[in-house]
């Protein structure tokens, strides 16, 4: 019995893997998208200077990749309190 997962384990991991996937995808997006592959398209919009794809590219993505990580704390506290394995 110790070798099997409760359901409520398989739940929190498929939430936490869920998050996870969903946290890559707009990292990919925009970090490899807007800033390398999307660069010549965002040309055209100007941002503090200069434009957008070189923004996404040098400052952007950084900004979005600090959000990430805030997202990621706060959805994993309130996935740890919704399936009762927080720290508190």
């Amino acid at each position: 019995m110790a070798d099997k997962i409760p359901t409520d384990g398989v739940a929190y991991w498929k939430a936490n893997v869920r998050l996870i996937l969903i946290s890559l995808v707009i990292w990919a997006l925009v970090s490899f998208g807007f800033g390398i592959l999307l660069r010549p398209a965002l040309s055209g919009i100007s941002v503090g200077g200069t434009d957008l794809g070189f923004w996404f590219a040098q400052q952007g993505s950084i900004l979005v990749f600090l959000g990430l990580i805030f997202f990621y704390a706060w959805r994993m506290n309130k996935l740890d309190r919704q399936f009762g394995v927080d720290e508190e």
